[in-house]
């Protein structure tokens, strides 16, 4: 009877994992798809606490509560421009969590299956999944390690291009075959007393895939970030498959295989949305300083620089505007504030849209999150190719901190390290205006013609400055209007 309820509380929580993914489909229902998930967790950490499979609820609880505690207090601490290196942490903790599962059940084999013995098939297939389990977690763990340094700035975001990489990794996968090889010859025989024979080849396996993990996302440059994330998104979701499977946990496989595959169906968009193939992610080398930007030393000309008081002219002329969001706007938090800007603009009549790359920011719908964050209208906020083909017709242009996004070069350079990438073609708009700190070049490491062009201005300073000054000359102009009135 207990077992049955336990299947249905898991089959309940399975859907509601499932109606979570499509709820988290569409920033509307965004919300109440979070509170499906959180449901469906509830129901299945009851189920398996209360369905006999815990032998020590006083650990159990020692466990729980203070991550629970934890959990709370870094989840309402973070801010949204922190939220990519918090999932890159979240989900080294997923890597682990199914090493170290790996390793119990090895130094714990399971003996009999519904009273019966385990035949050798089963303990051959058993022990695939934990081998499996652990190398697959140990790259999880490692490689969102990197992958957080990088996105914190604690690790250079240029890729670290070691000589005969490719040749490296190639031994390392020879190696892990080899020990896997070692593994199922001693984990098969029989455990010695006190000792543990399988114990050393999964530990050396941790130890090669662990290096495979961090030498892959150390070699994939800055520019890539956004894949990666959801690269190790798909990661942490097989692991917590394989960790279902050596537990016998039906509902971490689904779980599991729910999260491996949405977030490598993401990795595939994410790579399509800059033209590149998810091999040549994984090989690495796109955002370093030394991609040989052929446009870069092509370029000739000067900036033409402009202030608040002459971008806020420009706005009051334009019948239609269009805002393109970068990670500087991230960095500057100048997401409330635009959504103010972008209120008074629409209440004079003024047809305002933004406009979303999918790789802008350092996480897939980094800035759809800051934006609806902002309370910014969903019916305004756009995908790249809604808003390309209207660019031609747009009065004015008004790019926040994207660089590579933009960058004209990858249509007309054919030697860029951008070429093909698809970009928000801003420069075919009357006048685009560009909010930077500098004319540093982006995460890619490549020039952008885009701020010599003829109808392009140059905001230089703080984004959130600026715009705080853009807001405040708005607010003066339109008391200025209703006083006039």
């Amino acid at each position: 009877m207990k077992e049955s309820l336990v299947t249905v509380a898991y089959i309940v929580a399975g859907v509601m994992f499932i109606m979570s993914l499509g709820g988290l489909s569409h920033p509307t229902t965004s919300r109440r798809g979070n509170w499906y998930g959180i449901i469906g967790m509830i129901i299945a950490l009851a189920a398996t606490a209360a369905g006999g499979m815990v032998g020590a609820y006083w650990l159990l609880i020692a466990a729980i509560v203070p991550a629970v505690i934890i959990g709370a207090v870094v989840a309402h601490r973070v801010q949204m421009t922190s939220m990519p290196q918090l999932v890159a942490m979240l989900h080294s903790f997923v890597g682990l969590a199914a090493v170290l599962v790996g390793i119990a059940t090895d130094m714990h084999p399971a003996e009999h299956v519904g009273g019966a013995a385990i035949s050798h098939a089963e303990q051959l297939i058993h022990m695939i999944e934990i081998y499996l389990g652990v190398c697959i977690g140990s790259i999880t763990f490692t490689g969102s390690i990197i992958a957080f340094g990088k996105l914190q700035g604690k690790i250079s975001g240029n890729p670290m291009i070691l000589p005969g990489r490719h040749f490296m990794n190639l031994l390392i996968l020879i190696g892990t075959i080899a020990v896997g090889w070692w593994y199922m010859h001693v984990a098969g025989g029989e455990h010695i007393e006190g000792g543990y024979p399988g114990l050393i080849p999964l530990i050396i396996a941790t130890v090669l895939t662990g290096l495979f993990g961090m030498h892959m996302v150390m070699a994939i440059g800055g520019a890539d970030m956004p894949v990666v994330v959801s690269m190790l998104n798909s990661y942490s979701g097989w692991a917590a498959a394989a960790a279902g499977f050596m537990l016998g946990n039906d509902l971490l496989i689904i779980t599991g295989a729910l999260v491996g595959s949405s977030g490598a169906i993401l990795s595939i968009i994410m790579c399509k949305g800059m033209n590149r193939s998810f091999i040549s992610v994984i090989m690495g080398g796109f955002g370093t300083a030394n991609a040989s930007p052929s446009s870069a030393a092509a370029i000739d000309g000067e900036v033409t620089k402009i202030d608040v008081d002459s971008t806020v002219e420009l706005f009051a002329d334009a019948k239609s505007v269009v805002i393109v969001p970068g990670y500087g706007m991230a960095v500057a938090q100048a997401q409330h504030s635009l959504s103010e800007v972008t209120k008074i603009l629409l209440e004079r009549g003024i047809n305002v849209r933004f406009a979303i790359h999918p790789v802008a920011g350092r996480l897939p719908g980094h800035m759809n999150i800051l934006l609806a964050e902002a309370n910014v209208s969903y019916e305004i906020v756009l995908e790249m190719d809604e808003v390309n083909d209207d660019l031609p017709d747009t009065d004015v242009v008004l790019v926040i901190g994207a660089n590579d996004i933009v960058n004209p070069s990858a249509q007309d350079d054919p030697g860029s390290p951008i070429a093909g990438m698809p970009v928000l073609e801003v420069w075919k708009s009357g006048t685009v205006v560009v909010m930077k700190r500098s004319m540093a070049s982006g995460y890619a490491g490549v020039d952008n013609p885009l701020f010599y062009k003829d109808n392009t201005r140059m905001l230089f300073g703080d984004a959130k400055d600026n715009v705080d000054a853009i807001l405040t000359a708005l607010r003066q102009s339109r008391r200025t209007a209703g006083a006039e009135g």
